[in-house]
Formats: structure tokens, C-alpha cells, sequence
């Protein structure tokens, strides 16, 4: 990742879920320079407490650079808790829907996500991007600290497309060559 003396800023694209999520991708994001801004947060259409955890992140970051700057962007979720699998295919396309115009338009150079499903829609149309030759959009998929010995639902689904796969247990590491295994970060 880039240091804080990056000759550009690096337009960059967060995705947040309510709970544990939150607050494991914040202290990730507490070791980023203040070279990724603008910074785009999105969360699901009904969570407002990570809108809440991410206001009051912002406002305790330093002043730094004026042109610093963070935007929260709403999609609805891709699934929710106890959800079918059937429907949850549908409601994902939905969350897909919503998610392509807001990449096409923020044009991130990396999507940082680490569990929720409501990151899949976005790291595909981040990934469209790419195949469409408009943009490489940097896709990073941190799994939570949770997943020890199998890697979550969206894990198992971001694991082949995600530039950087990072794990934090040694024993997913070995069943999963492509992932980086950095110990426990979060």
C-alpha cells in the first residue's frame, strides 16, 4: 500500500457492515496514510450504526491534507441474516443493480473489504471495470479473524477474483496458496 509521500491519492473505496466488521476494517483503516482520499465508505441501505462508527472515525482522524475527504454511499444489502440462498441470489443482483453505477462513477483504485456480503457486488463491478479496460480497480479481501480453519461464504467467493487475499490464521494460509498470511492484523 502507498505511503503518505504517494505522488496522487489513491481513490479509495471501503465496504462496511454493521457489527464486527465495522470495526475490524477501522482499525485497518487507522494504519492508512492520508494519501487514500477520497475515501468512499459503503454500507448497506439499513445500517446505521456503522454510519455512526465511520462519522465518528473521521472526526477523530488528524487534520491533514484540505483536500482529504470521505463520502458514505448506501446500496441495499445482498443478504440477510437467515436469508434463503435462493432469494439471496436475487436480492444480490439487486445490490449488484445499485452497485454498478456508483463504481462506474467513483471509480475507486481499490475496494478494501473484509467479510460482508454486500462487498461481492461491488468487487464485481470493480472487477467489470477492468474487463471493460476502463479501470484496474485494486480488489483487497481481508477475512475476519473469525475464520480459523474455512473461509467465510464471501471469502470462498472473492478468494479468485481479489488481487490481495490476506488471512489471519496459518492454517488458511496453507489451504489457500494465493492468500497472504500477515498473522492476526485486526
Amino acid at each position: 500500500m502507498r505511503s503518505r509521500s504517494a505522488l496522487a491519492a489513491v481513490r479509495f473505496g471501503s465496504v462496511y457492515f454493521r457489527g464486527g466488521h465495522t470495526s475490524e476494517i477501522l482499525r485497518l483503516m487507522e494504519c492508512l496514510s492520508a494519501a487514500y482520499t477520497p475515501r468512499h465508505y459503503v454500507i448497506a441501505d439499513t445500517d446505521k450504526m456503522s454510519e455512526e462508527k465511520i462519522c465518528a472515525f473521521e472526526r477523530s482522524k488528524p487534520p491533514s491534507h484540505s483536500e482529504s475527504q470521505f463520502t458514505i454511499c448506501r446500496i441495499p444489502r445482498s443478504r440477510e441474516v437467515h436469508q434463503s440462498w435462493c432469494s439471496s441470489i436475487i436480492s444480490t443482483l439487486n445490490a449488484l443493480r445499485y452497485s454498478l453505477p456508483l463504481v462506474f462513477r467513483l471509480r475507486p483504485d481499490m475496494v478494501l473489504c473484509n467479510g460482508p456480503g454486500t462487498c461481492v457486488p461491488l468487487c464485481v463491478a470493480g472487477l467489470l471495470l477492468g474487463i471493460l479496460g476502463m479501470k484496474k480497480v485494486l480488489i483487497v479481501y481481508v477475512e475476519s479473524i473469525c475464520r480459523v480453519q474455512t473461509l467465510s461464504l464471501t471469502g470462498k467467493i472473492l478468494y479468485p477474483i481479489s488481487d490481495y487475499f490476506v488471512v489471519q490464521w496459518s492454517s488458511l494460509r496453507d489451504k489457500y496458496p494465493k492468500s497472504i498470511f500477515l498473522g492476526r492484523i485486526v
